[in-house]
C-alpha cells in the first residue's frame, strides 16, 4: 500500500474482517505522504475502502481526536457526525481508545475516503476538483493544521 511510504503494508483477516493497516488509514485520518504520492495514497485507500463495511481497522496510531477535530475544521458536519464526536470524546475522557474503529464509519466521516464523493466536494467548495486534487487539498490541509 504504497503512500505512507513506498513499501507499507497491510494485513486483512478475510475470515475474521479485521484489517491492520499501520499508517495508511487512520480513525477519521489518513497519514502522511512520506514517500509515496498522493495518487499513490489515494489507490491505495481506495483499495482499503473496498473492504466489506463490517471489517475493524487497526491503526497504528491513536490520533481519531485529533483527526475529529481537523474534520470539524472543514465545517463538513451533520447530526450523525456531531453524534460520533461525542461519544469519542467520552471515550478519550475515561482514556479508551477508539480504535479499532469500523469500516463503515470510516466510508461515512473519513474525509480521505470521501475525494471523489461530489457532495463531500460540493460542501468544500472543492466541486471542480478531480479526486487526486481533492485528495491532495484535503491532505495539505491536514498537514498545516
Amino acid at each position: 500500500l504504497p503512500g505512507h511510504t513506498l513499501g507499507h503494508i497491510a494485513y486483512y483477516g478475510e475470515q475474521d474482517q479485521v484489517l491492520f493497516c499501520g499508517d495508511t488509514l487512520f480513525s477519521l485520518g489518513c497519514g502522511r505522504l512520506f514517500e509515496g504520492t498522493p495518487e499513490q495514497m489515494w489507490k491505495s485507500l481506495c483499495k482499503l475502502r473496498s473492504l466489506p463495511d463490517a471489517t475493524q481497522v487497526y491503526c497504528g496510531h491513536e490520533y481519531t481526536e485529533s483527526n475529529l477535530e481537523f474534520i470539524e475544521s472543514l465545517g463538513v458536519e451533520n447530526t450523525a457526525f456531531v453524534q460520533l464526536a461525542l461519544n469519542i470524546r467520552e471515550k478519550r475522557l475515561r482514556d479508551e481508545a477508539t480504535v479499532p474503529s469500523e469500516l463503515s464509519m470510516e466510508k461515512q466521516f473519513n474525509p480521505f475516503l470521501k475525494a471523489d464523493d461530489q457532495n463531500f466536494k460540493d460542501a468544500l467548495g472543492l466541486e471542480k476538483m478531480s479526486d487526486i486534487e481533492c485528495f491532495t487539498h484535503i491532505r495539505r490541509l491536514k498537514d498545516g493544521f
